[in-house]
């Protein structure tokens, strides 16, 4: 064993259908007017070339964020920006109207006509069950082939009725959703008075039993099946302390791996919060390159013995610290993630 070439810890940690799990950028930013539609990308641009790889992701709304009456220009100035200069790393995904509505199939079909190759994924709102979702999907899935789209077009849900909560296991595992959002005005709203309207605060959200309930429900569903739990926007933009607590209890204590952001200076506060602190990296560094030297065998580290399960861990911590733009020693980024 001891003459095998290094692997690398994907390969050698996880087995063959877990290695390819989802990497998603840790925010995911909304627009829904043309001004901050194209300042938003301009950004996610800026950024990325700073940083040498996408920050964040972008999500053009094709439903609360456009204005009623205007569905048809608001489509065709997403389908123009798809296709714009600033769609650099192809990290531009839309949210179209729920699939009880009657835009749901016009916006698919023609999203995936004008600007499949494009797309990164697609968002699909109040999914109200099971069902629902696996129709969704199947429209989808039907428009892609229709316009000879090859590469798969990856699905988000969002999250925010009853039926969908309890159905959200099932809902994780329907072939094709890369995420799940949860939906917390709706969710709330959903409940008739019942629930204060001071939980879709900063703090309530975090307070309030069942909104709590809810969000440790979807984050499970998500782990369980493998694809990336996202975490609800804070709507008060301007209180940016309290958006990076609230991202770091998203991110710490719920479990979530990528929270929405519904102004540009929300991005990198969410960025910082999910990122890992320079001692996690560190150590992560260390213990993984002794593992890769012991082939990946049980190590002992400052008195500690570490296996594999640990190094998944740390494996872990350096692909968020990759995904949150800190910097990595070249080597390791030559090696893991080149």
């Amino acid at each position: 064993m001891s003459d095998l070439p290094p692997t690398h810890p994907r390969q050698a940690l996880y087995a063959a259908h877990e290695a390819e799990h989802r990497l998603l950028p840790v925010c995911d930013h909304y627009a829904g007017t043309e001004a901050r539609m194209r300042k938003s990308l301009a950004l996610q641009a800026d950024m990325a070339q700073a940083a040498g790889r996408v920050l964040f992701d972008v999500t053009l709304d094709l439903e609360d964020g456009a204005e009623l009456g205007n569905e048809a220009e608001q489509l065709a100035l997403v389908c123009e920006l798809l296709h714009g200069p600033n769609n650099l790393h192809q990290r531009v995904g839309v949210r179209v109207h729920a699939p009880c509505q009657e835009a749901f199939e016009c916006d698919v079909d023609s999203l995936i006509a004008k600007a499949g190759a494009q797309l990164a994924f697609i968002m699909v709102p109040k999914l109200q069950d099971l069902a629902e979702a696996r129709l969704a999907l199947e429209v989808i899935e039907a428009a892609r082939q229709r316009h000879g789209v090859t590469r798969e077009i990856p699905v988000h849900g969002l999250i925010e009725t009853h039926r969908a909560l309890q159905q959200v296991h099932d809902i994780a595992r329907l072939p094709g959703v890369e995420s799940l959002s949860f939906g917390l005005m709706d969710f709330v709203s959903d409940h008739r008075g019942a629930i204060p309207a001071s939980a879709m605060t900063v703090h309530g959200q975090f307070s309030h039993p069942l909104v709590v309930r809810a969000k440790l429900e979807i984050a499970a569903a998500c782990h369980a099946a493998g694809v990336v739990p996202s975490h609800c926007v804070v709507t008060e933009f301007k209180d940016l302390r309290a958006l990076g607590k609230a991202a770091e209890r998203a991110a710490g204590e719920l479990g979530y791996m990528r929270m929405w952001s519904i102004h540009p200076e929300q991005i990198p506060v969410i960025i910082e919060a999910f990122a890992p602190v320079t001692a996690e990296v560190d150590d992560a560094i260390e213990i993984l390159e002794a593992a890769q030297a012991a082939n990946w065998g049980p190590i002992a580290h400052h008195g500690v013995l570490h296996d594999r399960a640990s190094y998944r861990l740390h494996w872990h911590v350096l692909e968020r610290a990759w995904l949150t733009g800190q910097p990595l020693p070249g080597d390791i980024v030559g090696t893991w993630f080149g």
